[in-house]
């Protein structure tokens, strides 16, 4: 099933207010084996985002959620190598199976090595208790903020006039080198 989910994103109302929106659409493709779909995680993402817009201009964001030529968690390939320093990562729900957790990183640590000051900024579902980036980010010597979602307007069941995140548990982290502070 084919369609399209609509975000939109408004800035809050008071003094200095412009009264700004963004409205998005993503297209859908419904399929048991994921296909186009807008997962949880994406919507607190892009709240973060929007709520940090400001900051944004000037500064080279790399996304890493969506198909990327030439990348494959863990692997340096010739496509990644061409890639200028980014000043922000961006990934979506990319802990989703714990086997990968380390090829993340190790991919993120290599474009951080580009540009030091580099931050990721990840959006994660929160699956089990039981899983950790702690230990793997000592290996990386990278450090990880937790950002509550209060803080930039993501606790709530509904985010950009969407459904999103729903009821799902979602968690907002920047991770850094460690020798570098943010």
């Amino acid at each position: 099933m084919a369609g399209a989910q609509r975000f939109r994103f408004r800035e809050e109302s008071g003094p200095g207010a412009h009264g700004t929106v963004l409205e998005v659409r993503v297209p859908q493709v419904l399929h048991v084996q994921y296909g186009m779909y807008v997962w949880p995680c994406a919507v607190v993402l892009a709240q973060y985002l929007w709520f940090h817009r400001r900051s944004l201009p000037g500064k080279a964001v790399l996304e890493v959620t969506g198909p990327i030529v030439g990348l494959t968690w863990g692997h340096i390939t010739k496509d990644l190598l061409s890639l200028p320093p980014q000043d922000i990562i961006l990934a979506s729900d990319v802990f989703f199976e714990p086997e990968d957790f380390e090829s993340i990183l190790a991919t993120v640590y290599f474009l951080m090595q580009r540009n030091p000051k580099a931050q990721f900024w990840s959006t994660y579902q929160v699956r089990s208790a039981d899983w950790s980036l702690e230990d793997l980010l000592y290996k990386w010597d990278m450090k990880c903020v937790h950002v509550p979602l209060e803080s930039f307007d993501a606790d709530k069941e509904d985010l950009a006039e969407s459904a999103l995140p729903g009821r799902h548990t979602v968690e907002m982290l920047v991770v850094s080198l460690r020798k570098n502070s943010f």
